[in-house]
């Protein structure tokens, strides 16, 4: 552990001098790889240099016991045990924090609930979802911004049909890239007079948010389309063509944005989609071949997969990738999702310790 130890710190040093560099901003690119690096290591930096403090306290120890003085040893003896006791503690933490960390994890994120099988309730369930991602984030402290919202224009019973957010806060990713997948609400809906269950659906995508310096889009391979925004009213109508489509040609990502009635800002809103739907195509691919090597229980991308039910009438949430069940349905959907998201780090933690 102790080689280990010294590599850490001495990285973070490394890191640190070549930041420092007169020359170091002439590559934003690598500069800010170099950033995250240096910050992602910081918290294990801190340990492994108490570690390293221990452990020089114990070799210290260990020759007085060799030594030839009675009086020093008998209060070596004295300390050398709990001192042992502190640095085997030391090594179970820097088990966890030398886990290789997901470079994603500290960048802010852009959800998106859509609506899925169920019709007007999965509408409502959708918006159900995006008050609850609401909620969690104010009470992160994480500041969010609706870019997309698109509401449920059949059958008059409200709810949203697609909704994009970005959300911006320390380790945002890292908290929500659990919650992509098909979220499953079993309820009773208020149009049903026979009082039967029904089961509806929405998908959930948690995608980290791409700067220029993580994926270049070359303007020559994007198909730009204006129109006029369309919608219930209000916002989301205008007589001006200030409604964005941009089509990413090589790939067939389409992405839209309609909610600004600037057809400028429009443009920066759905460029900023775009860019981190790429980046996901490209992590997609980067984690299929590592596929064989390195498989864990828990989804963090497989938007296909049904990773929860909301039961309402047993007021019960099951999360089936960890098959955690918890009485609080309306604590969760009021936002408190500390203890699923929680639950989804350790099982991911211990996976990928069982790995190493």
């Amino acid at each position: 552990m102790i080689d280990k130890v010294l590599t850490v710190i001495e990285r973070h040093d490394g890191l640190a001098e070549a930041m420092s560099q007169p020359d170091a901003m002439n590559d934003m690119k690598a500069f800010t790889k170099m950033a995250r690096e240096h910050r992602s290591l910081d918290e294990a930096v801190e340990v492994c240099k108490i570690y390293k403090s221990k452990h020089e306290q114990l070799e210290e120890d260990e020759e007085i016991l060799n030594g030839d003085d009675p009086e020093l040893k008998e209060l070596v003896r004295e300390e050398i045990g709990p001192l042992k006791d502190e640095i085997l503690s030391l090594e179970e933490q820097l088990k966890i924090l030398l886990i290789p960390r997901d470079p994603n994890d500290d960048k802010n994120t852009i959800l998106e609930i859509r609506s899925g099988t169920g019709g007007d309730e999965a509408a409502l369930f959708a918006e159900n979802l995006y008050r609850m991602y609401m909620r969690y984030a104010e009470r992160q402290g994480w500041k969010t911004e609706t870019m997309v919202y698109h509401e449920n224009e059949g059958g008059g019973g409200g709810g949203i049909k697609e909704v994009i957010v970005t959300i911006s806060g320390e380790g945002v990713y890292g908290d929500l890239k659990f919650e992509s997948g098909v979220h499953r609400v079993q309820r009773v809906p208020e149009t049903e007079s026979s009082g039967r269950v029904h089961t509806s659906a929405a998908t959930v995508a948690v995608l980290p948010e791409a700067e220029s310096v993580d994926i270049e889009v070359n303007e020559g391979d994007l198909k730009i389309d204006t129109y006029r925004a369309s919608g219930a009213g209000g916002q989301h109508v205008n007589k001006t063509e200030s409604a964005i489509r941009i089509t990413h040609i090589p790939t067939g990502v389409v992405v839209t944005c309609q909610d600004e009635t600037s057809q400028l800002k429009n443009r920066d809103k759905a460029m900023k989609v775009l860019r981190s739907r790429l980046y996901e195509q490209e992590m997609d691919r980067q984690n299929k071949e590592r596929a064989d090597a390195r498989k864990t229980m828990v989804s963090t991308g497989d938007r296909s997969a049904k990773i929860r039910t909301y039961n309402f009438p047993q007021g019960r949430v099951t999360d089936h990738r960890i098959n955690l069940t918890l009485y609080k349905l309306n604590d969760i959907m009021d936002g408190d999702l500390t203890e699923t998201i929680d639950a989804c780090k350790l099982e991911e933690q211990k996976n990928l310790l069982e790995e190493a």
